[in-house]
């Protein structure tokens, strides 16, 4: 790898790592071979994320062209001056990812900025690229030449992407409603949400974990641990979730505290070590 890359690399780790403690905790849990081109990933989707949700004063759509045009232009030369596009082409072309995932992604950044409230179809077409083909850009770095494990392993990784999504709606409830004008889950109303409702979302959301957890058990146990560790990660966030009324939803961010945090993250490694993910 020449040294350009390396750097641009270097820098999508320190967005990973500045942006997200639980992400990086799990991308530690990988074979090393697989943290470079899983932090290329997440720094793309982050800088992304950025200018849908941050950049308000800036016109948004012209920069969000911009940038897809120039992660397409990145990955057909091979080369960018933007050392997160860098790291992004690097690991597209080096593992074979599939561009119609990237583009679907893009779709669903461009769904933030023009829309507030989804119906049943749209909500299923933003989740899917907003979140699945992020786990299906790993699934492919875990298994780059290995096509039968790909496949069969994608619905579970959708599966598992599509819980994580729902999960970070409701804790971002407060934020993207007030701040955003943004109601994800179709037919919602959150100035009134009825218990009977986010039971319901609850529901859909532990029989999406309950699909995604035959696919962890499938995993390399190269990366299996960092997969479950995420997966209980998430699993918490539910639970602190469940555990708050329907009409006190919207007052905070739900959050695992660090300590928290190592806590299953020792607790993982324990259990992908005795053989116990199952």
């Amino acid at each position: 790898m020449d040294q350009y890359t390396d750097i641009a690399l270097a820098c999508s780790r320190l967005t990973t790592n500045r942006y997200s403690t639980s992400f990086s905790l799990g991308i530690k849990l990988f074979n090393k071979k697989y943290h470079q081109p899983i932090y290329a990933i997440y720094g793309f989707v982050r800088f992304a994320d950025e200018i849908v949700d941050t950049h308000h004063d800036q016109d948004q759509a012209l920069l969000l062209e911009r940038f897809s045009n120039d992660t397409f232009d990145a990955i057909r030369r091979g080369y960018s001056t933007n050392p997160i596009l860098q790291s992004f082409q690097w690991v597209v072309n080096e593992y074979r990812i599939d561009h119609e995932l990237i583009r679907a992604f893009l779709q669903s950044m461009e769904m933030d900025l023009t829309m507030k409230q989804f119906s049943p179809e749209e909500f299923k077409t933003y989740v899917y690229g907003s979140a699945e083909v992020v786990g299906l850009m790993c699934l492919r770095v875990f298994y780059p030449n290995d096509d039968e494990s790909y496949d069969r392993l994608t619905y579970p990784a959708r599966k598992l992407g599509e819980a994580f999504q729902k999960i970070n709606f409701l804790r971002d409830i407060k934020d993207d409603y007030y701040n955003r004008g943004r109601i994800y889950f179709p037919e919602t109303n959150f100035d009134n949400f009825l218990t009977h409702k986010k039971l319901e979302i609850e529901e859909e959301i532990e029989n999406d974990f309950h699909e995604a957890h035959s696919g962890i058990k499938e995993l390399s146990r190269e990366v299996r641990n960092g997969v479950y560790l995420a997966y209980r990660y998430y699993r918490e966030l539910l639970e602190k979730i469940r555990s708050t009324p329907a009409q006190e939803i919207l007052q905070r961010r739900y959050r695992v505290s660090d300590r928290q945090k190592i806590w299953l993250l020792v607790k993982a490694t324990l259990r992908n070590w005795a053989g116990l993910i199952k």
